[in-house]
């Protein structure tokens, strides 16, 4: 379903990603593993269309997503180093804004999202009054939201506890039995059955 052929892009003067290729594929995770600075962000950014490569091309259900845009972020959860979450806002007000952009929600599907990620006992507090770890699991539920068939994710279990990061696992696991497909950068494995993982190491330019 996804492809990624070619890839080249600069950062300045730094070649950044040199020739990345891989093909990703439902019902499994394909884990982006390296060294800092090896380029994992960039390639996530690079795939959902937040940063132009100089060469090279990404394609879903096997289209250019240059020319298919709408149709490739409708299908497509991403999930930054920093949740996208306002601070004024509530964990319930941040879902219902965010992820009503994108379709109708009600108000017991993101109560229901936020009790699969452990959130529901502080979604009523200001998201500037939480913890790094709370505020991952709330934009965790933000991706169980979307919907979507495709999830990139960077660093997901960061500034999680031991109970999070298997939580992470958890919903990767659930994502892939829907058939669904994770792309993840990690600095450390994911607690995934093997045969459900892929794993491409970037080395740092």
């Amino acid at each position: 379903m996804l492809r990624v052929s070619g890839l080249h892009l600069w950062r300045g003067d730094r070649h950044v990603l040199r020739n990345v290729s891989f093909e990703a594929v439902p019902g499994r995770c394909l884990l982006l593993t390296g060294r800092n600075g090896a380029g994992k962000t960039t390639l996530l950014r690079a795939i959902a269309g937040l940063l132009e490569p100089e060469a090279g091309q990404v394609t879903w259900r096997g289209a250019p997503t240059r020319t298919t845009r709408n149709e490739f972020h409708a299908e497509l959860a991403y999930l930054g180093h920093e949740p996208p979450l306002k601070g004024d806002l509530t964990a319930r007000e941040n879902l219902a804004y965010s992820v009503g952009i994108r379709r109708p929600v009600t108000g017991t599907e993101v109560d229901a999202a936020l009790a699969r990620t452990g959130a529901a006992t502080f979604a009523d507090r200001a998201v500037r009054l939480l913890s790094a770890g709370q505020r991952r699991r709330i934009a965790l539920a933000g991706v169980l939201l979307a919907h979507a068939v495709l999830w990139l994710l960077d660093e997901p279990a960061t500034n999680l506890d031991a109970e999070g990061q298997q939580l992470v696992a958890d919903l990767v696991s659930e994502q892939l039995a829907r058939a669904g497909l994770v792309v993840a950068a990690v600095h450390h494995s994911l607690p995934l059955a093997a045969e459900s993982l892929t794993e491409l190491t970037l080395d740092a330019a």
